[in-house]
């Protein structure tokens, strides 16, 4: 009997490549408060200038909906704040943009996602598109969405670190039915910035990625590609992009069909005009979970995302919540195996991961969570980690 254990020992060791968290972790809570819900800094962006940090989430009020559900109460408000921290990700302190701004970044109808809209505050008159400095050192760009499958899409900016925002603006509807964006951009230049955002599919429901682009400051957004094939059956949704050279960009996205549920690699050698598929960054997700990413200063790719395992397997102990990471050094031809952050998730409700590099080379990522330790609510979590050296 005891050669059996010790063979099975060995066996799981060997098929389980994230079995042992990594020892160079820290994890910090970002935002955590008795009676309420914090969730999917993913839907909201990160920002960062060297060592200040700044990233979006929701806040609502917890009510206890079952094992299965997001556990916030949809019939209270919810709110989209703000989380900064100017210590690398040590400290937060949490602000309300649209109550500090006088209804900037407010969405208006159903764009609080989950809970109602807030009614302290109201949705500000829509301003003709203006000219951005997209080069500005301390600027910011925020993307939100009324509608998570398709509807009216709005972004704001700023020129202080998100301190004070200008907007709202509209975004064009491109293919006549809208789009549900989360944050996503990269900048070329003082006029040039390219978005990635989540459109519906031809027959309306959830959703494809795709490319538009300015170049004019923002007066004007123009449709440029859609990255990947039309899902038949499933979806291809919450891009998260990196720069990779003058004329190279990689998108990684959480994508599902039927069943199975995983993160898919494109790559566009023409600056985002085409797009060829990768092998996927992540073969399986759990039940599904969209990914973060930011090119390190050695070169390589980060990864971040969460593996939201199903309710049966996690009471039974088979598997676990966690959140994963993994890196590239062949700008996502290719991925390394997975490293495990974290596996004390407690339930499905965790990930929609943002992330950033310190200038230490340490790799911070924000997500939402649930464990045992700090009770039924979904809290707001930071791990700040040190990558293995190339």
């Amino acid at each position: 009997m005891k050669y059996f254990v010790l063979l099975l020992f060995l066996f799981c060791c060997f098929i389980s490549p994230c079995q042992n968290v990594e020892k160079d972790v820290e994890h910090i809570e970002v935002y955590h408060e008795k009676g309420k819900f914090g969730g999917w800094p993913a839907n909201f962006g990160i920002w960062n200038w060297g060592n200040e940090i700044l990233v979006g989430f929701a806040q609502g009020s917890y009510k206890n909906l079952g094992t299965e559900r997001h556990n916030i109460d949809r019939e209270k408000p919810e709110y989209h704040l703000m989380a900064r921290s100017k210590d690398g990700g040590k400290t937060w302190a949490i602000e309300d943009p649209a109550r500090d701004n006088n209804g900037a970044l407010f969405v208006p109808d159903n764009g609080s996602y989950h809970g109602v809209a807030r009614t302290d505050i109201q949705f500000q008159e829509i301003q003709k598109p203006s000219n951005i400095n997209f080069s500005h050192s301390d600027f910011a760009l925020s993307v939100k969405m009324t509608n998570g499958d398709g509807g009216k899409s709005f972004y704001w900016y700023s020129y202080n670190r998100g301190n004070t925002w200008r907007g709202p603006f509209q975004l064009p509807e491109f293919n006549g039915m809208g789009t549900a964006p989360r944050t996503d951009y990269l900048i070329d230049n003082k006029k040039t910035c390219t978005l990635f955002l989540t459109a519906p599919k031809s027959d309306g429901e959830e959703g494809r990625v795709i490319c538009v682009r300015t170049k004019d400051g923002g007066k004007t957004w123009k449709f440029l590609s859609y990255i990947g094939t039309e899902p038949p059956i499933g979806y291809s949704i919450m891009p998260a992009s990196v720069r990779l050279s003058e004329s190279e960009i990689l998108v990684t996205a959480r994508e599902k069909r039927e069943n199975a549920s995983y993160i898919s690699t494109y790559y566009s050698a023409d600056n985002g005009k085409s797009w060829t598929e990768w092998k996927n960054a992540v073969k399986e997700a759990g039940i599904g979970n969209p990914p973060a990413m930011v090119k390190m200063m050695d070169g390589r790719i980060c990864l971040i995302y969460g593996y939201r395992a199903d309710v049966k397997s996690i009471e039974s102990g088979e598997k676990t919540s966690d959140i994963r990471a993994k890196l590239s050094s062949d700008n996502g031809k290719t991925w390394s195996k997975d490293y495990l952050l974290r596996n004390d998730g407690s339930g499905r409700d965790v990930g929609y991961p943002r992330v950033i590099q310190r200038p230490d080379g340490k790799i911070v990522t924000v997500y939402y969570f649930m464990d045992q330790k700090t009770g039924p609510e979904r809290y707001i979590g930071a791990t700040i980690w040190d990558p293995p050296k190339p």
